[in-house]
Formats: structure tokens, sequence, C-alpha cells
């Protein structure tokens, strides 16, 4: 439940677009945009999680929903001077991410001899869904709606607005913009022209572009307009400005010839041609399906703030943004419901040796790791559900009861603040528009929630409203989401370590066991044995399970509390190591090593589940002989 509601300030420009375009679509939940502007953003607890270096600029990694994030940071005071977000574009597709098995230090020449008679990527990777980009018109716009007015309370005077679209959504996008920002405040509506991205083919026009909507917040923005360089130099004539007459006006000799200079710079104008391969994770890997080039942030970044100023992404992703301005010495703050986009932002800031901290939204979010994968889940850990045809979307499926026969079930779209939160607006369109659309034989439905504003007043809005004659039962989604993800399980033992130089001491994995990942590969297994007519060799995982790992961190400083990575090392597709943030030619050995005595022991998995050990004190009682000790 949140803590409170912060308001939104200032509130969208009257009279313009959206509220017409609103009654001109009659698209549903239109009604609900005063509701919920009324109300306000949630503001839930925040728990810090990781601190990296000393972090004196306040950077930001935010694992959250925008609406909440926003309404933790205007709670703080705290204004961002520039906005760059790529949402989903309701493109209609889901996108993976690959997974890699690494390489097993105890059985590392067994899997080089396998790979020898396969192709790597066929023996060592399989895809997991991270999410799905699938929308109702509807839906999306009215989240749009409230994510852009979050996003506009806690922009500065100075701040500009980069919304990163396509041609599926982003006209009615602008649309929306125009009410919250205003249609005088529109700036620019940038064509990014991917030249290079080759196309099939198809019977009309490639798309090779996408649209970047900007906005101002007020006439005080920042523009530093973007210079490139010429193939060749030309011949321009010479504009200087005219007090008089206020305007630019054409240079002149003393003799009244216009005067020509040689150009070697143009300015960028709203079709940038940025030579960069798509997607860029081809040339700038860092292992998520949708990240941008470094390039077209560096862009935007540079033409629209200065050093020191905050940039927010609230769509992080990949971290692109983050990483660009922290490079450019510019403060970020990234935020992602993904714990995925968490991970992957998080080291790729500390390989740019970028301070920051970690805080969790708990709205419920930090329940699950991504949206499409749990949503998944959820179908098959609920008892009895079924899909039904019968239903419209807003209903998950339906439980056949002997009392009371069909039960529809609604459960929250978690990509989708506007349902994950259960109140008066969500309820009251449940009763009024969702429940009416029903077979007339319908008795009861069960209300799934992350969260409620408070349950007492929910079920006094149901009783007070007598509009409908089926039963509605309320229920805590979060028992569910706790069966979602099984804790891995490590054995280890700890060395003290003599190494050249080094001393200190030395935590070597001897097993780690992950339930799901297992069940993943079984999985793909299974599928792959179906579908390849070829001779398919599985993925095959030793008794030791280490080729499970990606990530692993000693917290030296602290065995409670926020997570301080004192050593930590990563292990890249290729079995290479990156240690603190530093990529290497050596394989992993099985161990991390530190100089302090270690207190705590995380490990990351390769599909992104971590798993945090405090390390008995009974360790260390046996350093002396080194004969290690196994927990």
């Amino acid at each position: 439940m949140p803590i409170k509601y912060v308001p939104f300030v200032p509130e969208p420009i009257e009279g313009q677009a959206v509220l017409n375009f609103n009654r001109i679509l009659k698209y549903r939940g239109a009604d609900d945009t005063s509701m919920i502007l009324e109300r306000g953003m949630p503001l839930y607890e925040v728990e810090k999680i990781e601190t990296v270096g000393e972090n004196k600029d306040g950077n930001m990694i935010i694992r959250g929903e925008c609406v909440s994030a926003c309404a933790y940071l205007k709670e703080r005071g705290l204004q961002v001077d520039l906005v760059y977000i790529d949402p989903p574009f309701a493109s209609g597709a889901d996108y993976a991410k690959k997974v890699y098995v690494r390489r097993n230090p105890k059985v590392a020449e067994a899997i080089a001899k396998a790979e020898e008679e396969l192709d790597i990527d066929d023996l060592k990777a399989f895809e997991e869904k991270m999410y799905g980009d699938v929308w109702q018109k509807e839906k999306y716009l009215n989240w749009m709606w409230e994510n852009l007015m979050a996003i506009k309370s806690v922009m500065s005077e100075t701040a500009s607005i980069y919304v990163h679209l396509d041609w599926h959504i982003g006209h009615y996008v602008k649309i929306l913009m125009d009410e919250i920002f205003g249609e005088t405040n529109f700036l620019n509506e940038i064509i990014w022209h991917y030249y290079n991205k080759m196309q099939g083919n198809v019977n009309h026009f490639a798309s090779n572009h996408d649209i970047i909507l900007v906005y101002k917040k007020t006439d005080k923005h920042i523009y530093n307009p973007i210079k490139i360089k010429r193939n060749e130099p030309v011949l321009q004539i010479k504009r200087v400005w005219d007090g008089n007459n206020g305007k630019l006006v054409n240079a002149k000799d003393k003799d009244g010839k216009v005067v020509y200079i040689k150009s070697e710079f143009m300015k960028v104008d709203d079709v940038w041609r940025i030579s960069m391969l798509q997607p860029s994770d081809k040339t700038e890997p860092v292992g998520y399906a949708t990240q941008k080039p470094e390039s077209l942030i560096e862009r935007i970044i540079t033409a629209s703030s200065k050093d020191g100023m905050i940039v927010a992404d609230f769509f992080g992703g990949s971290g692109v943004t983050a990483a660009v301005a922290n490079r450019l010495g510019r403060r970020f703050i990234h935020c992602d419901i993904g714990i995925n986009s968490i991970q992957t932002t998080r080291d790729r800031l500390v390989a740019g040796k970028a301070e920051f901290d970690i805080l969790e939204i708990k709205d419920g979010v930090q329940l699950y790791r991504n949206p499409a994968q749990t949503m998944d889940k959820i179908k098959t850990l609920i008892p009895g559900l079924k899909e039904e045809n019968g239903l419209s979307d807003f209903w998950l499926g339906a439980i056949t009861d002997s009392k009371y026969g069909l039960m529809p079930v609604y459960v929250p779209n978690l990509m989708d603040s506007n349902t994950k939160l259960l109140d008066k607006v969500l309820m009251n369109r449940i009763i009024h528009q969702h429940i009416p659309d029903l077979d007339s034989n319908i008795k009861k439905v069960i209300v799934y929630y992350v969260d409620i504003t408070s349950e007492e007043e929910i079920k006094k809005f149901i009783n007070d409203d007598d509009s409908t004659t089926v039963e509605i039962e309320l229920r805590d989604l979060k028992t569910v989401l706790d069966n979602v993800i099984i804790s891995d399980y490590v054995e280890y033992h700890i060395e003290e370590a003599h190494e050249d130089l080094f001393k200190g001491f030395k935590v070597c994995i001897d097993k780690f066991l992950s339930d799901r990942v297992l069940n993943k590969i079984l999985e793909f297994n299974n599928k792959s044995m179906l579908n390849t007519k070829k001779n398919f060799k599985p993925i095959e995982i030793s008794e030791e399970g280490l080729e499970f790992i990606e990530f692993l961190s000693l917290d030296c400083t602290s065995d409670s509390g926020e997570w301080h990575s004192d050593s930590e090392l990563k292990i890249d597709k290729n079995g290479y190591v990156i240690l603190n943030g530093t990529k290497t030619k050596d394989f992993w050995n099985g161990s991390i090593s530190c100089e302090k005595k270690p207190l705590r022991l995380k490990i990351r998995n390769i599909c992104g589940d971590e798993t945090e050990t405090v390390i008995d004190n009974i360790l260390f009682l046996l350093y002396n002989d080194c004969t290690g000790y196994r927990p």
C-alpha cells in the first residue's frame, strides 16, 4: 500500500488536444484520467540495495515503475534537467534474451571437446522472454498519459523531453504530448534513419527509421546546436545579426556584395543518419535486445544539457542513457521495472567507473524478475485456471466451481501501473464496464491485486454499488508471486590466498544448483529435439553446476543491509572474467578473491536470479591449517 499520494504538478494545459482526443476516439478508460489526476502518484517505501563508490553526485539506478519513481523524486524535491525515454512501441512483438551457459572450470576440457563438434551458440545458449510489447491501443494510451504526466512533474524549468517511438503508436503519443506539454512547446519530430539496417523482401517500402518527439517544458529550455563535419567543404553565404531588425541577414562587403565563406561543418537537422548498425547490441554488446547506440544518446545529451545536470531515463533498458551521461559529466537517474535492466546497467556502469546507488521501490515490482515471464508463470500457479474463449482480454481466464460455476479471473498487467494498484478507479471500471460484458449466468468473479489502496475501502465501495449482483472476491497476488522464484543453492569453502603479491581470502565455489535455470534448459532441450530434424545435441549440465553462474560479489563491509561490492567478477558468454569492471582474457577458475574478510557472498545465475549468503564466522577458524570449510 502506498505511504501517500503525491500530486501531479503541474497539471496538463487545459483545452488542448487530449481532452478532445479522448472524446473523439471514445477509447475505454478515458474518463479515468481526471480521477487519476485527482488521486496523484503513489509514493512507496524505497530501500537502498547497493552503493557503488562514494556517489557524491547522487546518481541513481531505481528498480520500479516510472510513476512510482517520479513520486519518490518529487517527494524528495529532486528535478531532472533532461529526459530521454524509449518506452514500449506497442509493436505487438515479444523480446527475448539469449542466455549463455558459462564455461565450467571443473569440466572445461569436456566442454571444449563438445564445442569442436557443434556450433558454440547451439551448445551453450537458449532464449528467455524478457518482455512482451503487446498492448491494446486504449490501454497503452492511458498508461502513457499517466507516465508522461508523472515525468513532467519532476522536470526542471529548463528541461526538455525526448520520447523515442516508431510508426506503431508515435502519432497518437504526439497528441498526448500536445495536451500535457502544450502544442507550442513542441520542438521537433526527429527522424532517426538507420540506413544500414538490412530489410527482407516486402511488398512496400522498407521501414528504416524511428521517430523521436522533442518537447520543452518552458521557453527557458537548453539547446546547444550540434555541428558535424561535411564530406567536402562548401561555400556558404555569411549570415550576421541585424540588431535594428532583430534577425539574421546576409553579410555584405563595403561594395555591397554578398560575402561567402568556406564551411567545413554543418548544423544537424531533424533527420539523423547516425552511422551505427542496428540493433546496436552487435557493435556495443551488453546483451540487451532493444538497446540503442551510444552515439544517438550522446547527441541528445550534448544538445539539451550542460555539465553536472541530471539526465533521466525512466524506461532505462540497457542503461545506455546513464552510461553516456556519466561519460559526458552529467548526473544520471536510470529507472526500469525489469531486474535484467537493473543488472545490465549496474554492470555497465561499474565498467565505466561510475558511482551510484541502487534503489528498489517497494511497490510489488521486487516480487518478480520481469513482467513477461511472470505473467506466463502466474497462469500455471493459480489452481484451476484455464483459458476461456468467451471472455474478453481483460480476464486472464476462468475457474470452474461446483457452487458458482464459471468464475472469470482478473490478474493485473504487471507492466501497467494503472492496473497493478487496485483502487476505486479500477474497481469502478470492473463493476461498470467489464462485469456487464460477461454472460448473464456469471455469479462470481475473482480479482487479484499486487497492491491495494485499502481493502476495507474497496470492499465498502463494492457493497455501496448496487449496479451488479455478481459477487466480487479480492485476492492478493503476492501469495502467488512468492512461488515464482525458488532460491538457488550454493556450496563453497574458503582458503587463504597466496597468489604472487596478493594476500587475502579466496571463496571457492564447489557446487551451484538452480532449479529454475535447469528447468529452462530441460524445456529448451525437449522443444529442440521435437523441432529439429538434424541430430540435436542437448545442452548438458555438470554435477557441479558452475556453468549456471554469471556473476559473483563479496561484501567485506557489512553482513546485512545494503550491499557493498568489495570484490566482484562477471563471467562473459565466452568464459572470460570481467574483474571489478575490467575485461581480462582469463578464464574463471571457480573462485573469487578479496583482501579483507568476506562477510557475504552474492551469486547471480545466467538468467538473472541473485542469491545472497551470509558467510559464517566459523569458516575463519580453519584458516591456519588451510583445510577450508564446506557449509
